[in-house]
Protein backbone atom coordinates (compact mmCIF):
# COMPACT_ATOMS: atom_id res chain seq x y z
CA UNK A 1 0.00 0.00 0.00
CA UNK A 2 1.93 3.41 -1.12
CA UNK A 3 0.31 7.02 0.63
CA UNK A 4 1.42 10.25 0.41
CA UNK A 5 4.35 11.48 1.95
CA UNK A 6 3.05 14.42 3.96
CA UNK A 7 3.48 16.62 7.02
CA UNK A 8 4.39 14.71 10.27
CA UNK A 9 3.43 17.91 12.25
CA UNK A 10 2.46 21.85 12.52
CA UNK A 11 6.40 22.44 11.69
CA UNK A 12 7.37 19.08 8.68
CA UNK A 13 7.46 20.57 5.21
CA UNK A 14 4.69 18.71 3.64
CA UNK A 15 5.55 16.92 0.39
CA UNK A 16 5.18 20.06 -2.42
CA UNK A 17 2.79 19.43 -5.49
CA UNK A 18 2.40 20.37 -8.77
CA UNK A 19 -1.10 22.67 -7.71
CA UNK A 20 1.67 24.37 -4.87
CA UNK A 21 4.36 25.47 -7.38
CA UNK A 22 1.24 26.77 -9.73
CA UNK A 23 -0.14 28.87 -6.74
CA UNK A 24 2.76 30.41 -4.96
CA UNK A 25 2.30 33.93 -5.12
CA UNK A 26 4.98 34.64 -2.53
CA UNK A 27 7.28 37.99 -3.04
CA UNK A 28 10.33 35.83 -3.43
CA UNK A 29 8.93 32.84 -5.53
CA UNK A 30 7.70 35.56 -8.36
CA UNK A 31 11.07 37.42 -8.06
CA UNK A 32 12.11 33.77 -8.80
CA UNK A 33 10.18 33.18 -12.12
CA UNK A 34 10.62 37.07 -13.48
CA UNK A 35 14.44 37.22 -12.65
CA UNK A 36 15.55 34.60 -14.11
CA UNK A 37 19.03 33.58 -12.73
CA UNK A 38 19.50 37.22 -11.63
CA UNK A 39 16.72 36.52 -9.08
CA UNK A 40 17.89 37.65 -5.21
CA UNK A 41 18.67 34.45 -3.43
CA UNK A 42 16.71 34.07 -0.07
CA UNK A 43 17.44 32.33 3.51
CA UNK A 44 15.70 28.96 3.67
CA UNK A 45 13.41 29.88 6.08
CA UNK A 46 12.64 33.15 4.11
CA UNK A 47 11.60 30.48 1.39
CA UNK A 48 9.16 28.09 3.05
CA UNK A 49 6.28 30.75 1.50
CA UNK A 50 2.99 28.95 0.71
CA UNK A 51 1.17 27.52 3.72
CA UNK A 52 5.42 26.22 4.85
CA UNK A 53 5.97 25.23 1.63
CA UNK A 54 9.33 25.61 -0.23
CA UNK A 55 8.56 25.44 -3.70
CA UNK A 56 11.20 24.44 -6.50
CA UNK A 57 11.89 27.89 -7.95
CA UNK A 58 12.42 29.57 -4.20
CA UNK A 59 14.47 26.17 -3.46
CA UNK A 60 16.81 27.13 -6.22
CA UNK A 61 17.33 30.04 -4.67
CA UNK A 62 17.79 29.50 -0.99
CA UNK A 63 21.18 30.28 0.35
CA UNK A 64 22.55 27.26 2.67
CA UNK A 65 24.28 28.36 5.67
CA UNK A 66 28.12 29.23 6.10
CA UNK A 67 28.48 26.34 8.57
CA UNK A 68 28.44 22.53 7.20
CA UNK A 69 28.57 19.93 10.28
CA UNK A 70 30.57 17.48 8.56
CA UNK A 71 28.85 13.78 7.89
CA UNK A 72 30.54 11.10 9.87
CA UNK A 73 30.05 7.59 9.72
CA UNK A 74 28.84 5.22 10.58
CA UNK A 75 26.13 6.79 12.61
CA UNK A 76 28.57 9.18 14.29
CA UNK A 77 27.04 12.06 12.26
CA UNK A 78 23.02 10.77 13.36
CA UNK A 79 20.09 11.88 13.35
CA UNK A 80 20.22 13.52 16.99
CA UNK A 81 23.15 15.75 16.12
CA UNK A 82 22.56 16.65 12.53
CA UNK A 83 18.95 17.65 14.08
CA UNK A 84 20.62 19.73 16.63
CA UNK A 85 22.74 21.54 14.73
CA UNK A 86 20.11 22.56 11.85
CA UNK A 87 17.70 23.70 14.72
CA UNK A 88 20.28 26.32 15.61
CA UNK A 89 20.76 27.26 11.77
CA UNK A 90 23.70 25.57 10.43
CA UNK A 91 23.64 22.59 8.13
CA UNK A 92 23.49 19.74 10.35
CA UNK A 93 24.19 16.06 7.99
CA UNK A 94 23.46 12.97 8.67
CA UNK A 95 25.86 9.86 7.85
CA UNK A 96 24.18 7.62 4.68
CA UNK A 97 27.05 5.07 5.59
CA UNK A 98 25.15 1.33 6.50
CA UNK A 99 22.05 3.26 7.14
CA UNK A 100 20.47 -0.31 6.97
CA UNK A 101 22.57 -2.14 9.76
CA UNK A 102 21.90 0.80 11.98
CA UNK A 103 18.28 0.58 11.78
CA UNK A 104 18.54 -3.39 12.14
CA UNK A 105 20.86 -3.21 14.88
CA UNK A 106 18.53 -0.21 17.03
CA UNK A 107 15.89 -2.58 16.29
CA UNK A 108 17.01 -5.60 17.30
CA UNK A 109 18.18 -3.35 20.55
CA UNK A 110 14.77 -3.15 21.28
CA UNK A 111 14.18 0.85 19.79
CA UNK A 112 14.72 2.68 22.80
CA UNK A 113 12.66 5.61 23.22
CA UNK A 114 10.26 4.42 20.25
CA UNK A 115 11.63 7.01 18.04
CA UNK A 116 12.21 4.74 15.23
CA UNK A 117 8.75 3.33 15.31
CA UNK A 118 7.48 7.29 15.27
CA UNK A 119 9.41 7.86 11.56
CA UNK A 120 8.04 4.09 10.33
CA UNK A 121 5.12 5.03 10.82
CA UNK A 122 5.29 7.79 8.71
CA UNK A 123 6.03 6.09 6.18
CA UNK A 124 4.54 6.07 2.71
CA UNK A 125 4.54 2.11 2.51
CA UNK A 126 2.67 -0.23 5.10
CA UNK A 127 4.01 -2.69 3.64
CA UNK A 128 7.77 -2.55 3.48
CA UNK A 129 7.16 -1.07 7.31
CA UNK A 130 5.57 -3.82 8.50
CA UNK A 131 7.76 -6.44 7.48
CA UNK A 132 11.01 -4.84 8.30
CA UNK A 133 9.48 -4.66 12.07
CA UNK A 134 8.54 -7.94 12.06
CA UNK A 135 11.97 -9.06 10.75
CA UNK A 136 14.20 -7.10 12.92
CA UNK A 137 12.66 -5.69 15.96
CA UNK A 138 12.49 -7.03 19.03
CA UNK A 139 10.60 -5.68 22.06
CA UNK A 140 12.55 -7.24 24.69
CA UNK A 141 15.74 -5.30 23.11
CA UNK A 142 19.66 -6.76 23.31
CA UNK A 143 20.71 -4.07 25.27
CA UNK A 144 23.95 -5.06 27.15
CA UNK A 145 27.15 -7.10 27.20
CA UNK A 146 26.59 -10.62 24.98
CA UNK A 147 24.49 -9.53 22.47
CA UNK A 148 24.47 -10.89 18.79
CA UNK A 149 22.75 -8.95 16.13
CA UNK A 150 20.84 -10.33 12.86
CA UNK A 151 22.22 -9.34 9.75
CA UNK A 152 20.91 -7.94 7.07
CA UNK A 153 21.80 -9.62 3.67
CA UNK A 154 24.75 -8.70 2.02
CA UNK A 155 24.46 -6.50 -0.71
CA UNK A 156 24.97 -7.85 -4.04
CA UNK A 157 23.91 -6.33 -7.77
CA UNK A 158 20.91 -6.00 -8.68
CA UNK A 159 19.61 -5.87 -5.21
CA UNK A 160 16.03 -7.67 -4.05
CA UNK A 161 13.10 -6.11 -3.53
CA UNK A 162 12.77 -6.43 0.13
CA UNK A 163 16.65 -5.14 0.32
CA UNK A 164 15.91 -2.23 -1.64
CA UNK A 165 12.98 -1.69 0.57
CA UNK A 166 15.23 -1.36 3.64
CA UNK A 167 17.54 0.96 2.52
CA UNK A 168 15.05 3.10 1.36
CA UNK A 169 13.77 2.96 5.04
CA UNK A 170 16.19 3.22 6.81
CA UNK A 171 16.87 6.18 4.68
CA UNK A 172 13.86 7.61 5.09
CA UNK A 173 13.59 7.22 8.86
CA UNK A 174 17.19 9.07 9.37
CA UNK A 175 16.04 11.88 7.67
CA UNK A 176 12.80 12.26 8.68
CA UNK A 177 13.85 12.04 12.95
CA UNK A 178 16.76 14.62 11.51
CA UNK A 179 14.09 16.91 10.20
CA UNK A 180 11.39 16.71 13.28
CA UNK A 181 10.58 19.88 15.46
CA UNK A 182 12.56 22.78 13.51
CA UNK A 183 13.18 24.40 10.13
CA UNK A 184 16.66 24.54 9.59
CA UNK A 185 18.49 22.56 6.93
CA UNK A 186 19.10 19.18 7.14
CA UNK A 187 21.52 17.02 4.85
CA UNK A 188 22.83 13.56 3.96
CA UNK A 189 25.94 12.39 3.25
CA UNK A 190 27.06 9.35 1.26
CA UNK A 191 30.44 7.78 -0.33
CA UNK A 192 30.71 7.54 -3.93
CA UNK A 193 32.59 4.69 -3.74
CA UNK A 194 29.72 2.76 -1.61
CA UNK A 195 27.69 1.87 -4.94
CA UNK A 196 25.29 -0.44 -4.05
CA UNK A 197 23.01 0.97 -1.71
CA UNK A 198 22.97 4.70 -3.48
CA UNK A 199 20.03 4.84 -5.82
CA UNK A 200 17.62 3.19 -2.98
CA UNK A 201 19.66 5.27 -0.11
CA UNK A 202 18.56 8.31 -2.10
CA UNK A 203 15.20 8.12 -2.80
CA UNK A 204 14.54 7.04 0.73
CA UNK A 205 16.00 10.43 1.70
CA UNK A 206 14.09 12.22 -0.63
CA UNK A 207 11.08 10.64 0.64
CA UNK A 208 11.53 12.26 3.83
CA UNK A 209 12.39 15.65 1.81
CA UNK A 210 16.31 15.67 2.56
CA UNK A 211 16.81 19.70 1.76
CA UNK A 212 20.81 18.63 0.70
CA UNK A 213 23.07 15.65 -0.49
CA UNK A 214 26.74 15.74 -0.35
CA UNK A 215 28.96 13.25 -1.77
CA UNK A 216 32.36 12.36 -1.77
CA UNK A 217 35.31 9.39 -1.78
CA UNK A 218 34.44 9.38 -6.19
CA UNK A 219 33.63 11.45 -9.22
CA UNK A 220 29.69 11.11 -8.53
CA UNK A 221 28.90 12.73 -11.67
CA UNK A 222 25.61 10.57 -12.23
CA UNK A 223 23.84 11.77 -9.24
CA UNK A 224 22.78 14.91 -10.35
CA UNK A 225 20.70 13.34 -12.79
CA UNK A 226 19.26 10.73 -10.80
CA UNK A 227 18.34 13.25 -8.00
CA UNK A 228 16.07 14.90 -11.43
CA UNK A 229 14.40 11.67 -11.98
CA UNK A 230 13.83 10.09 -8.79
CA UNK A 231 12.11 13.14 -7.50
CA UNK A 232 9.71 12.34 -10.36
CA UNK A 233 9.66 8.57 -9.31
CA UNK A 234 11.03 7.98 -11.95
CA UNK A 235 13.49 4.61 -12.80
CA UNK A 236 17.46 5.55 -12.73
CA UNK A 237 20.23 3.90 -13.46
CA UNK A 238 24.28 4.39 -12.54
CA UNK A 239 27.29 2.70 -13.93
CA UNK A 240 29.10 -0.23 -11.58
CA UNK A 241 32.62 0.35 -11.19
CA UNK A 242 33.58 -3.54 -11.65
CA UNK A 243 37.11 -5.28 -11.61
CA UNK A 244 38.53 -7.12 -14.21
CA UNK A 245 35.68 -6.20 -16.11
CA UNK A 246 37.01 -5.48 -20.04
CA UNK A 247 34.98 -3.89 -22.42
CA UNK A 248 31.73 -5.10 -20.45
CA UNK A 249 29.58 -2.71 -18.53
CA UNK A 250 27.34 -3.12 -15.78
CA UNK A 251 24.92 -0.78 -14.45
CA UNK A 252 23.13 -0.89 -10.58
CA UNK A 253 18.89 0.22 -11.61
CA UNK A 254 16.04 1.12 -8.96
CA UNK A 255 12.41 1.56 -9.98
CA UNK A 256 10.63 2.76 -7.09
CA UNK A 257 7.60 1.31 -8.33
CA UNK A 258 8.73 -2.35 -8.31
CA UNK A 259 8.22 -2.15 -4.78
CA UNK A 260 5.24 -0.45 -4.73
CA UNK A 261 6.05 3.45 -3.80
CA UNK A 262 5.67 6.56 -5.91
CA UNK A 263 2.44 5.57 -7.72
CA UNK A 264 0.01 7.79 -8.00
CA UNK A 265 2.03 10.67 -5.11
CA UNK A 266 3.04 14.11 -5.41
CA UNK A 267 6.51 14.64 -7.19
CA UNK A 268 9.21 14.86 -4.56
CA UNK A 269 11.63 18.45 -3.83
CA UNK A 270 14.82 17.63 -5.57
CA UNK A 271 17.59 17.99 -3.10
CA UNK A 272 20.54 20.04 -3.22
CA UNK A 273 24.27 18.69 -4.68
CA UNK A 274 27.33 19.16 -3.24
CA UNK A 275 30.25 17.15 -4.33
CA UNK A 276 32.88 17.01 -1.85
CA UNK A 277 36.13 17.65 -3.66
CA UNK A 278 40.17 17.87 -3.47
CA UNK A 279 41.04 19.56 -6.61
CA UNK A 280 39.33 22.68 -8.44
CA UNK A 281 40.13 20.36 -12.00
CA UNK A 282 37.62 17.80 -10.59
CA UNK A 283 35.29 20.53 -9.40
CA UNK A 284 35.17 22.01 -13.24
CA UNK A 285 34.67 18.36 -14.66
CA UNK A 286 31.77 17.94 -13.09
CA UNK A 287 30.02 21.23 -13.48
CA UNK A 288 30.55 20.05 -17.14
CA UNK A 289 29.35 17.01 -16.77
CA UNK A 290 26.26 17.99 -15.10
CA UNK A 291 25.71 21.74 -15.98
CA UNK A 292 22.61 23.09 -13.33
CA UNK A 293 22.53 19.62 -11.50
CA UNK A 294 25.49 20.72 -8.97
CA UNK A 295 24.53 23.66 -6.17
CA UNK A 296 28.52 24.00 -4.47
CA UNK A 297 30.95 21.76 -3.03
CA UNK A 298 32.65 20.85 -0.16
CA UNK A 299 36.80 21.41 -0.67
CA UNK A 300 38.21 19.21 1.40
CA UNK A 301 41.54 19.15 2.43
CA UNK A 302 43.84 16.03 3.38
CA UNK A 303 43.92 16.74 7.04
CA UNK A 304 40.40 16.68 7.53
CA UNK A 305 39.15 13.54 9.60
CA UNK A 306 38.09 10.22 7.75
CA UNK A 307 39.02 9.23 4.33
CA UNK A 308 41.21 11.80 2.19
CA UNK A 309 42.17 11.64 -1.67
CA UNK A 310 45.32 10.13 -1.97
CA UNK A 311 48.05 12.03 -3.05
CA UNK A 312 48.72 13.19 -6.71
CA UNK A 313 51.35 11.48 -8.46
CA UNK A 314 53.50 8.53 -7.04
CA UNK A 315 53.08 7.47 -2.78
CA UNK A 316 55.62 8.64 -0.93
CA UNK A 317 55.78 7.87 3.00
CA UNK A 318 56.93 10.00 6.10
CA UNK A 319 59.53 8.75 8.26
CA UNK A 320 56.25 7.76 10.33
CA UNK A 321 54.85 6.18 7.41
CA UNK A 322 52.07 8.47 6.18
CA UNK A 323 51.33 9.97 3.14
CA UNK A 324 53.24 12.89 1.88
CA UNK A 325 50.93 15.62 0.44
CA UNK A 326 52.73 18.38 -1.75
CA UNK A 327 52.17 21.58 -3.86
CA UNK A 328 50.06 19.65 -6.15
CA UNK A 329 47.37 18.46 -3.56
CA UNK A 330 46.63 22.17 -2.80
CA UNK A 331 43.69 23.28 -4.01
CA UNK A 332 43.50 26.49 -5.30
CA UNK A 333 41.14 28.68 -4.40
CA UNK A 334 41.19 31.21 -7.23
CA UNK A 335 40.36 28.59 -9.55
CA UNK A 336 37.26 27.64 -7.39
CA UNK A 337 36.34 31.23 -7.31
CA UNK A 338 36.41 31.45 -10.68
CA UNK A 339 33.94 28.68 -10.82
CA UNK A 340 30.97 30.73 -10.10
CA UNK A 341 29.33 28.34 -7.02
CA UNK A 342 29.92 28.32 -3.62
CA UNK A 343 32.12 26.46 -1.95
CA UNK A 344 32.96 25.48 1.54
CA UNK A 345 36.67 24.38 2.96
CA UNK A 346 36.92 21.46 5.12
CA UNK A 347 40.13 20.36 6.97
CA UNK A 348 41.47 21.79 10.18
CA UNK A 349 39.18 25.31 10.11
CA UNK A 350 37.61 24.43 12.89
CA UNK A 351 38.14 28.01 14.39
CA UNK A 352 36.78 31.52 14.51
CA UNK A 353 39.93 33.04 12.48
CA UNK A 354 39.87 30.45 10.12
CA UNK A 355 36.05 30.61 9.39
CA UNK A 356 36.79 34.25 8.44
CA UNK A 357 40.04 33.66 6.60
CA UNK A 358 37.76 30.81 4.32
CA UNK A 359 35.70 33.43 3.85
CA UNK A 360 37.81 36.50 2.64
CA UNK A 361 39.46 33.54 0.24
CA UNK A 362 36.32 33.56 -1.49
CA UNK A 363 34.69 30.47 0.17
CA UNK A 364 30.97 30.36 1.37
CA UNK A 365 31.23 28.93 4.58
CA UNK A 366 33.40 25.74 6.13
CA UNK A 367 32.61 21.85 7.21
CA UNK A 368 33.46 20.81 10.23
CA UNK A 369 33.80 17.29 11.55
CA UNK A 370 36.09 16.91 14.20
CA UNK A 371 35.19 19.28 16.92
CA UNK A 372 31.09 17.90 16.46
CA UNK A 373 32.33 14.25 16.49
CA UNK A 374 33.02 13.82 19.84
CA UNK A 375 30.32 16.28 21.49
CA UNK A 376 27.72 14.45 23.57
CA UNK A 377 24.53 14.79 20.58
CA UNK A 378 27.49 12.35 18.17
CA UNK A 379 26.87 8.97 17.78
CA UNK A 380 30.08 8.07 19.23
CA UNK A 381 29.60 5.35 22.40
CA UNK A 382 29.66 7.68 25.61
CA UNK A 383 32.27 5.36 27.39
CA UNK A 384 34.51 5.35 24.16
CA UNK A 385 34.26 8.95 23.58
CA UNK A 386 34.90 9.89 27.50
CA UNK A 387 38.50 7.41 27.21
CA UNK A 388 39.65 9.43 24.40
CA UNK A 389 38.23 12.86 25.85
CA UNK A 390 40.15 11.97 28.76
CA UNK A 391 43.26 11.14 26.73
CA UNK A 392 43.30 14.68 24.71
CA UNK A 393 42.49 16.33 27.55
CA UNK A 394 46.08 15.31 29.19
CA UNK A 395 47.53 15.76 25.96
CA UNK A 396 47.94 12.40 24.55
CA UNK A 397 45.34 11.59 21.91
CA UNK A 398 47.30 11.20 18.36
CA UNK A 399 46.03 10.52 14.66
CA UNK A 400 48.01 8.71 11.86
CA UNK A 401 47.23 8.55 8.30
CA UNK A 402 47.24 5.16 7.84
CA UNK A 403 48.00 4.70 3.72
CA UNK A 404 46.49 0.76 3.81
CA UNK A 405 43.84 0.15 6.78
CA UNK A 406 40.73 1.01 4.29
CA UNK A 407 39.75 -1.34 2.18
CA UNK A 408 39.47 1.29 -0.61
CA UNK A 409 42.89 1.91 -1.06
CA UNK A 410 42.42 5.85 0.15
CA UNK A 411 44.12 6.72 2.87
CA UNK A 412 42.46 6.76 5.99
CA UNK A 413 42.94 8.97 9.59
CA UNK A 414 43.03 6.51 12.91
CA UNK A 415 42.71 8.22 16.48
CA UNK A 416 44.98 5.97 18.02
CA UNK A 417 42.77 4.77 21.69
CA UNK A 418 44.23 1.83 23.78
CA UNK A 419 42.10 -1.11 23.04
CA UNK A 420 40.86 -0.14 19.67
CA UNK A 421 42.15 -1.21 16.23
CA UNK A 422 44.67 1.64 16.08
CA UNK A 423 46.79 -1.00 17.91
CA UNK A 424 48.76 -3.20 15.58
CA UNK A 425 48.70 -6.30 18.54
CA UNK A 426 44.75 -6.01 19.03
CA UNK A 427 44.61 -5.68 15.03
CA UNK A 428 46.16 -8.92 14.99
CA UNK A 429 44.16 -10.60 17.01
CA UNK A 430 40.76 -9.55 15.16
CA UNK A 431 39.79 -12.73 13.19
CA UNK A 432 39.04 -11.92 9.39
CA UNK A 433 35.86 -11.83 8.65
CA UNK A 434 33.59 -9.74 6.21
CA UNK A 435 29.78 -9.61 7.20
CA UNK A 436 28.79 -6.32 6.85
CA UNK A 437 30.17 -5.63 3.23
CA UNK A 438 30.04 -2.19 2.20
CA UNK A 439 33.42 -2.04 0.89
CA UNK A 440 33.64 -5.19 -1.17
CA UNK A 441 34.48 -4.13 -4.78
CA UNK A 442 32.32 -5.97 -7.59
CA UNK A 443 34.62 -8.51 -10.27
CA UNK A 444 33.74 -10.06 -13.07
CA UNK A 445 34.00 -13.54 -13.07
CA UNK A 446 35.43 -15.73 -15.98
CA UNK A 447 31.73 -16.21 -16.94
CA UNK A 448 31.00 -13.15 -16.99
CA UNK A 449 29.27 -12.95 -13.89
CA UNK A 450 29.52 -10.54 -10.52
CA UNK A 451 31.34 -11.86 -7.50
CA UNK A 452 32.42 -9.72 -4.50
CA UNK A 453 35.79 -9.17 -2.69
CA UNK A 454 37.08 -7.52 0.24
CA UNK A 455 41.32 -6.73 1.12
CA UNK A 456 40.26 -7.59 4.81
CA UNK A 457 38.54 -10.52 4.25
CA UNK A 458 39.84 -13.85 4.74
CA UNK A 459 43.33 -14.08 2.46
CA UNK A 460 42.92 -17.39 0.86
CA UNK A 461 38.87 -16.16 -0.09
CA UNK A 462 40.62 -12.78 -0.96
CA UNK A 463 43.47 -14.66 -3.18
CA UNK A 464 40.66 -17.85 -4.43
CA UNK A 465 38.69 -14.92 -5.84
CA UNK A 466 41.84 -13.28 -7.88
CA UNK A 467 42.90 -11.05 -5.45
CA UNK A 468 46.58 -10.56 -4.62
CA UNK A 469 47.69 -11.42 -1.20
CA UNK A 470 49.88 -8.41 -0.62
CA UNK A 471 46.97 -6.28 -0.88
CA UNK A 472 45.63 -7.35 1.77
CA UNK A 473 48.28 -6.85 4.47
CA UNK A 474 47.63 -4.12 6.96
CA UNK A 475 43.76 -3.46 5.65
CA UNK A 476 41.38 -3.35 8.86
CA UNK A 477 37.63 -4.18 8.54
CA UNK A 478 36.03 -0.52 8.52
CA UNK A 479 32.53 -1.63 8.71
CA UNK A 480 32.58 -3.40 11.76
CA UNK A 481 34.82 -1.01 13.63
CA UNK A 482 32.96 2.18 12.38
CA UNK A 483 29.69 0.36 13.66
CA UNK A 484 30.94 -0.28 16.89
CA UNK A 485 31.89 3.09 17.56
CA UNK A 486 28.40 3.57 18.18
CA UNK A 487 27.95 0.90 20.58
CA UNK A 488 26.88 -1.46 18.47
CA UNK A 489 29.66 -4.09 18.00
CA UNK A 490 29.13 -7.81 17.12
CA UNK A 491 29.99 -10.24 19.61
CA UNK A 492 30.15 -13.37 17.08
CA UNK A 493 30.00 -16.96 17.74
CA UNK A 494 33.56 -18.09 18.75
CA UNK A 495 33.06 -15.60 21.60
CA UNK A 496 35.28 -12.55 19.70
CA UNK A 497 34.04 -8.90 20.14
CA UNK A 498 34.09 -6.52 17.21
CA UNK A 499 36.63 -3.55 18.67
CA UNK A 500 36.08 0.14 17.96
CA UNK A 501 38.46 2.38 15.62
CA UNK A 502 38.03 5.87 15.93
CA UNK A 503 38.85 8.48 13.36
CA UNK A 504 39.58 12.87 13.67
CA UNK A 505 41.06 15.49 11.46
CA UNK A 506 45.00 16.02 12.02
CA UNK A 507 43.58 18.94 14.18
CA UNK A 508 42.21 17.37 16.86
CA UNK A 509 43.66 19.23 18.97
CA UNK A 510 40.57 21.50 18.28
CA UNK A 511 38.39 19.48 21.14
CA UNK A 512 40.65 20.48 23.61
CA UNK A 513 39.60 24.06 23.25
CA UNK A 514 36.09 22.30 24.70
CA UNK A 515 37.04 20.52 27.22
CA UNK A 516 38.98 20.16 30.92
CA UNK A 517 40.44 17.41 32.61
CA UNK A 518 37.58 17.65 35.27
CA UNK A 519 34.61 18.63 32.41
CA UNK A 520 35.00 16.19 29.57
CA UNK A 521 31.63 16.97 28.07
CA UNK A 522 30.51 19.90 25.57
CA UNK A 523 27.43 20.24 23.22
CA UNK A 524 26.79 20.93 19.63
CA UNK A 525 26.13 24.45 20.67
CA UNK A 526 29.69 25.24 22.37
CA UNK A 527 31.24 24.14 18.52
CA UNK A 528 28.92 26.50 16.67
CA UNK A 529 28.82 29.53 19.21
CA UNK A 530 32.36 28.86 19.11
CA UNK A 531 33.33 29.26 15.11
CA UNK A 532 30.33 31.70 13.89
CA UNK A 533 31.64 35.27 13.90
CA UNK A 534 30.65 37.79 16.63
CA UNK A 535 27.66 39.48 15.95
Amino acid sequence: MSLPVGASGPDALPAPTHKVYAVCKSTHHNAAVEGGSTSPMVTFAAARCCSGVVCRECYSRVVLPRLIQGGMGAGVSGWVLAREVSSLGQLGVVSGTALDSILVRRLWDGDPGGHLRRAIAAFPSREIARSVLDRYLRADGSIGGGRRYKLAPLLRAPLKPERQGLLVLANFVEVFLAKEDHDGVVGINYLEKIQLPTLPSLYGAMLADVDVVLMGAGIPAEIPGVLDRLSHHLDVSISLDVLEAGDQKFELRFDPRSIGLGNGVADLRRPKFLPIVSAATLAKALLRKSPGGIDGFVVEGPIAGGHNAPPRGPLHLSERGEPVYGERDVVDLEQMKALGVPFWLAGAYASREKFAAAVAAGARGIQVGTAFAFCEESGLDPELRRRFLANLALGDGDVFTDPVASPTGFPFKVAELVGTLSEEAAYGERPRLCDLGYLRRAYRRADGTLDYRCPSEPVDDYVRKGGRAEDTVGRKCLCNALVTNIGMGQRRADGYEELPMLTAGDDIACVRAYITPDHLSYRARDVIESLLPSA
